[in-house]
């Protein structure tokens, strides 16, 4: 019907995304031709959820966020009109929670009200709503930076014990340490820390660096997720206040390398450098190979290092060595040449034997399975799956009745080459196979046994007729 004494009739309808589709649909029509005095006004927090054909026949007005502090002033000038005196810690609270929403703020605001006897304060907000405090939350992370768990503990079952819900408290303290990386990035805009920065004492401020504050931070999100499948809700938050005692000691993989960088350099540039020289002077002190004659005529820095290799002392005398005439001496003093050699160790070892090798059998799995039980090496489960073992002078084969007990066998192929040496003295090639379905078999069989009649028909120019 047409307005009786207005030009519009207006029509609000809140929260609209809570509207069924079929009340949608059934809106849609009256929407796209409405009569030309009603007017229609949606209002809603959730627009994504509001049917496109609804939202492409509305023109959309999106309202910005109230600013905290306008807020604050609003609600301390309807303390002043009522009568009522507010702490300004009280209003800052208020504001903050109402998340730039003025209908919240007076809600809040009037809720507070009822129960502050014309003077409301923080402490009496705290006790009937059931808050932290943030007094409480400083004296818990404080004695944490002091690293005094028992302390944090203690502060921690207070605050539970005056009736805080452990939901509320880890809200507070992830806040809390919220404020604190905002405060380190440089953000000292109150309406974005959500409390004055005058609250929070300078040596907590300064203490935690920008990794380690941000690992708090997530620690509290990842508790507040896990607590609804908790056993015990308590039990997981003073967990996470013990742990928050190192939190100091905390470094960040970037911290790490950067750490790991530094070092590199100072021992690139200090340490390493004079270390070198010291490792070049037991390399001069190795015998050349030289003959001795030129280590008689060498320096005496290279007769030093000669002289406690070459222990004769007719080597000392250098006066027959350059003597025209040959004389029966020098036969003596070329020998002490290969006198060097043997110091060296340069003569090849004797030729060992290889052992014996056994034969190979099935027989020889339990003995080896027996060994990788001992070891508790699960390659043993593996050689339990071995269905047969054949040798020849050319390999040793594994036969297995599964693929994967081959392919594991095959990726401990070096422990099992070991293992079947230390036994049997067997240390060539081994193969891993693995047995052929029963169908299979018998087609392979068969088809050999076709290809040998085929040969021996050739052979003898004769037919095959038949096979059995």
């Amino acid at each position: 019907f047409p307005p009786q004494s207005c030009r519009y009739k207006v029509y609000i309808i809140d929260e609209v995304h809570m509207l069924s589709t079929s009340a949608f649909n059934a809106l849609l029509k009256t929407i796209e031709e409405p009569p030309e005095y009603v007017v229609f006004i949606f209002a809603t927090t959730e627009t994504q959820k509001v049917p496109a054909t609804i939202r492409s026949r509305c023109q959309q007005f999106h309202f910005q966020l109230i600013p905290l502090d306008i807020i604050k002033d609003v609600l301390a000038q309807t303390a002043a009109e009522m009568g009522i005196q507010a702490e300004d810690e009280a209003l800052f609270w208020i504001a903050k929670e109402s998340t730039g929403s003025m209908r919240d703020a007076y809600t809040l605001f009037d809720q507070v009200v009822s129960f502050s006897n014309g003077m409301v304060t923080m402490e009496q907000i705290q006790q009937k709503l059931g808050l932290a405090g943030l007094d409480k939350i400083s004296a818990i992370i404080g004695a944490l930076l002091e690293e005094q768990t028992g302390n944090a503990l203690q502060a921690l079952h207070a605050l539970l014990d005056s009736g805080v819900s452990v939901e509320q408290c880890i809200k507070d303290l992830a806040e809390y340490m919220r404020t604190l990386l905002l405060i380190r990035r440089d953000i000292t805009n109150e309406s974005i820390l959500g409390l004055q920065i005058s609250q929070i004492p300078e040596a907590i401020r300064q203490a935690y660096s920008d990794e380690q504050l941000e690992a708090a931070v997530e620690l509290f999100l990842k508790l507040y997720r896990d607590i609804r499948f908790s056993l015990n809700p308590r039990f997981e938050l003073e967990l996470a206040v013990s742990r928050l005692t190192h939190l100091r000691h905390m470094a960040s993989s970037a911290t790490l390398v950067r750490k790991v960088e530094e070092l590199k350099e100072s021992l690139l540039s200090g340490e390493i450098a004079q270390a070198r020289p010291q490792l070049a002077k037991p390399i001069e002190t190795i015998a050349p190979k030289a003959p001795v004659q030129q280590i008689v005529q060498s320096t005496p820095i290279k007769e030093a290092i000669v002289e406690p290799i070459v222990a004769p002392k007719p080597i000392v005398p250098p006066a027959p060595i350059p003597a025209p005439k040959p004389t029966p001496e020098p036969t003596p003093m070329a020998r002490p040449a290969p006198q060097v050699e043997p110091q060296r160790k340069e003569v090849p070892p004797p030729p060992v034997s290889p052992p014996p090798v056994k034969h190979i059998t099935k027989d020889l799995l339990p003995e080896l399975i027996q060994e990788m039980a001992a070891e508790r090496d699960p390659v043993g489960i593996v050689l339990s799956q071995v269905v047969e073992v054949s040798h020849d002078d050319k390999s040793l084969r594994f036969t297995f009745a599964s693929n994967y007990a081959m392919e594991t066998a095959r990726q401990n192929s070096e422990r099992l080459k070991a293992l079947v040496a230390r036994h049997t003295g067997y240390d060539g090639p081994i193969e891993f196979l693995k047995t052929l379905p029963k169908a299979d078999l018998a087609q392979s069989e068969k088809r050999q046994t076709n290809e040998l009649a085929n040969t021996i028909a050739t052979m003898f120019r004769g037919e095959v007729l038949h096979l059995q």
